[in-house]
């Protein structure tokens, strides 16, 4: 693990009130430096993810990689979307946002859904929005008993070792942010008529039970963050904070993977001489 994704995983306990949102670890510079690097970042990321492609589709590879996005309302996950996803080729890029389960998968085990979207090998997958779910909403709405829930995170553990186990890397991230930042962003899109497309009337619903929502947070990234998957908190204030740190773990993550270019499977010289003639 590189220096980003040492810095933001997260092991044992946490207490996401001692942690500010507004923090930038691993960034000395100020959001215009932020800006002025991350196309440079995005370059880079683009020809990483070529490469993962290239074998993806050449079948040398089973490597893939997940990005989970995961946090409060107004935390910027379609704002990670826009402007780290937006960075590499859409043909190698998978994104699914998940909504309040459909009638058919509400029929399967709460992991049905998600297995159906997982990336290919050569992929790179983008989820706003997980399996956590359903240890978040259901242990604070109390949609399913207490044990279930229990049942939960370690299945999901065991679904994860078998993603990693399969070739695949997992970059787990929660985007940290305060219930004061939540309060300045929701009233930002009540003042902007080009945002009010963006407001939910239920988001005030789900921040009332704030209290209840940091600790079902708390609680999964204690017991989900693992050797093989771990957690990573971004601080999530600083948007541009926010979108440097995402598209630096991910090109730390697609560096990481160790592959070449595959070879041909064609004879090169003579392909040549045939084009030569033509």
């Amino acid at each position: 693990m590189t220096d980003l994704r040492s810095m933001l995983a997260t092991t044992g306990p946490i207490d996401l009130s001692t942690r500010p949102s507004d923090d930038t670890p691993g960034f000395e510079g100020a959001k215009k430096d932020a800006r002025r690097l991350l196309p440079g970042i995005g370059d880079a990321l683009m020809d990483s993810q070529e490469l993962l492609f290239a074998n993806g589709r050449a079948g040398t590879t089973e490597r893939k990689v997940l990005i989970l996005l995961q946090g409060m309302d107004t935390s910027g996950k379609g704002g990670t979307l826009r402007h780290v996803a937006g960075l590499v080729d859409p043909q190698g890029l998978k994104i699914t946002a998940f909504k309040a389960p459909t009638e058919e998968e509400r029929q399967h085990d709460f992991l049905w859904r998600i297995r159906r979207q997982l990336p290919e090998s050569g992929m790179i997958g983008v989820f706003d929005r997980s399996q956590y779910e359903d240890v978040l909403i259901g242990r604070v709405r109390q949609l399913v008993p207490a044990d279930e829930i229990e049942r939960r995170y370690d299945e999901i553990n065991a679904f994860e070792r078998e993603f990693v186990d399969g070739g695949g890397v997992m970059l787990k991230c929660f985007l940290h942010i305060s219930a004061d930042d939540q309060k300045e962003r929701l009233a930002e899109r009540l003042e902007d008529q080009t945002k009010y497309w963006k407001y939910n009337t239920g988001d005030l619903d789900e921040r009332a039970l704030w209290p209840q929502y940091q600790q079902a947070y708390e609680i999964a990234l204690e017991r989900c963050s693992t050797e093989h998957a771990p957690w990573y908190v971004v601080p999530a204030g600083r948007k541009w904070y926010r979108n440097w740190a995402i598209a630096t773990m991910l090109g730390e993550t697609l560096d990481g993977l160790g592959l070449d270019w595959p070879a041909a499977d064609f004879d090169v010289e003579e392909q040549k001489r045939r084009l030569a003639t033509m």
